[in-house]
């Protein structure tokens, strides 16, 4: 889309008091509820509103604001792709935008309020106008990775049923490809400079569409996005997410654990097909009037967000494990960041010594948060807190996190359990709403008066959550139950490995015995893999207890990952023991 609307930076100094004043008494302009409001949903001191609208009830708040200020902010978006485009968009042009592409939806397109659309976009300023412009016709939104098949889409499209698909000229021949088997399919929008045949081309209809657009009122509960899960251990499910779950769930998390502000620029490196990107890259900065900004880079590249951060405003940034442990293999003294504070870590533990290396090297924390797609944030390391490297921080609230036992138990501190999650008669507003379509899969998840994470770990007197594995991860050898989390911790710290993954491996004395698999950092390549092994046995016996030390030791080129950057160690587990 050839949409580039210049708009000047220049950084806020509204303190979030003011914020809250305005919306408190500027009742005739907007709603009852203001941001004190939210908070005290958050910490379950007020009950939850019976409906609410991320598009209307923060959005269009946000861009009145802009009206009444004198002077210029902060965009809403502001995009760039390396090669020196740029998009900046206000709250009142992204509302203005949004409602015109609302319109597409529910006219040519013909969606109607609780359809479903596909979108399957990579980091592009479209993918923001459609999520918001889903909410504004309570269409229900599908992300999906551009990695995808065809085999994958048209998976996606039978089990979701949706109406319509969104995408690009790269994925429109896999699309085109399946949906003949695809029955509730009805419309196909392609984001491309380009027509296609059977296509209905986004660019032309957002440019003619008008854009006066009443945003539908949705209940809190009302079903607002789908996410697929990466099937690790089968066919891929479908998390239904509500207006509630994610928008006013982002709340709390955008303010406390991101730690921002209206004056603040936000860059969180989620593929757009990751709750991630709905949590750090939609709700929880937009909530708090942040700026999202957005490199459309199609894979990681140190270097380039190396540049990025000395070139650009960004003051938060937010990336997996994977990518830092990526940045430290640079010379980080060599790069001067333009306005960089505070940095975030989610979608898998950060190994301890990876955050070492980083605040050595630029001065900065990294603070870690541990969520899912059903729960979105769970626990989390925030601004002021002490940080324990290598725990996940304290629960978030409104959520009462516990280690539990197979019966359903709490377990006193330091003992090693189930991570689970108090629901009691009411589960907390902030988890999704069902696996769609697998009620026997949904009510599986509890467990007593417990939601039941899939994850291993234990708590300290200080209330801080230990990982060590997914339940299918950990490991047990000769009657020790071993995290591959702290193996994986260990072997990092030997500056031959850039890289690991633990698993089991079967053996025929102890049963199973952990298996790691090392990628070696480019200085260590050449050297004898047989010496080289025992090395890093005799480094991990020395960092942690030396029965955990692995066995049988691996080197490969690269480690198996899905596209939130996760290790897949499910794949390299099932090729130990036979099972591909």
């Amino acid at each position: 889309m050839k949409i580039l609307l210049e708009f000047r930076v220049l950084r806020s100094h509204w303190s979030i008091q003011t914020l809250c004043r305005i919306f408190h008494h500027s009742h005739k302009t907007f709603a009852t509820w203001n941001f004190s409001d939210y908070e005290a949903v958050g910490r379950c001191e007020q009950e939850v509103p019976e409906y609410f609208n991320f598009a209307s009830d923060v959005l269009d708040k946000w861009s009145q604001i802009e009206k009444e200020r004198k002077g210029p902010s902060n965009p809403a978006l502001w995009w760039i792709n390396g090669k020196g485009d740029e998009i900046k968009w206000s709250f009142e042009e992204l509302g203005f935008l949004s409602k015109k592409l609302a319109n597409v939806l529910s006219g040519p397109c013909s969606l109607q309020r609780g359809d479903r659309v596909l979108a399957i976009l990579p980091r592009i300023p479209e993918w923001w106008l459609l999520n918001v412009a889903c909410m504004r016709t309570g269409v229900t939104i599908i992300p999906g990775t551009t990695q995808l098949t065809a085999q994958d889409i048209g998976y996606r499209l039978l089990a979701s049923k949706a109406k319509c698909i969104i995408t690009t000229d790269e994925l429109a021949p896999a699309v085109d490809s399946v949906v003949s088997k695809c029955q509730s399919l009805k419309t196909k929008l392609i984001v491309s400079e380009s027509s296609r045949a059977e296509w209905l081309n986004f660019s032309d209809l957002l440019k003619a569409a008008p854009s006066v657009h009443n945003c539908v009122k949705t209940k809190t509960q009302d079903p607002m996005a789908i996410y697929f899960t990466s099937g690790a251990t089968g066919s891929p499910k479908m998390v239904e997410h509500s207006y509630g779950s994610l928008g006013l769930g982002s709340f709390l998390c955008g303010r406390y654990w991101m730690n921002l502000t209206p004056s603040d620029i936000m860059w969180n490196t989620s593929d757009t097909a990751w709750i991630k990107a709905a949590f750090g890259s939609v709700f929880g900065p937009w909530f708090q009037g942040t700026c999202v900004f957005v490199h459309a880079m199609p894979h990681f590249d140190s270097r380039a967000t190396l540049e990025t951060l000395c070139r650009y405003p960004v003051t938060t940034l937010c990336s997996s494990p994977t990518a830092y442990r990526m940045l430290v293999q640079q010379d980080l003294t060599r790069y001067a960041f333009k306005a960089l504070k505070h940095c975030l870590s989610g979608g898998e533990p950060l190994n301890p010594e990876v955050m070492a290396q980083w605040k050595s090297q630029t001065g900065l924390t990294i603070y870690e948060g541990y969520g899912q797609t059903e729960i979105g944030m769970i626990c989390a390391n925030m601004k002021g807190m002490k940080i324990k490297p290598g725990s996940l921080g304290k629960a978030v609230p409104p959520l009462n996190v516990q280690i539990i036992d197979e019966n359903g138990s709490a377990l006193p501190a330091g003992k090693e359990g189930d991570i689970a999650i108090k629901v009691d008669a009411k589960q907390p507003f902030t988890f999704f709403t069902q696996y769609l379509d697998d009620p026997v899969k949904t009510a599986a998840t509890i467990r007593g008066n417990f939601y039941i994470t899939g994850d291993r770990g234990s708590m300290d007197e200080d209330g801080y959550i230990w990982f060590m594995g997914r339940c299918d991860d950990v490991i047990i050898s000769s009657g020790y139950r071993i995290g591959p989390f702290e193996i994986e911790s260990a072997l990092i710290k030997h500056p031959a490995v850039l890289e690991s993954a633990a698993v089991s491996s079967p053996d025929p004395i102890r049963g199973e015995v952990v298996k790691a698999f090392v990628v070696l950092s480019p200085s260590f390549k050449s050297q004898d893999p047989k010496k080289l092994a025992c090395e890093l046995q005799d480094h991990v016996k020395k960092v942690t207890a030396p029965y955990k030390y692995p066995r049988k030791i691996e080197f490969v080129q690269q480690l198996p990952k899905n596209i939130a950057g996760k290790i897949k160690r499910n794949e390299l587990r099932n090729k130990e023991w036979g099972h591909v």
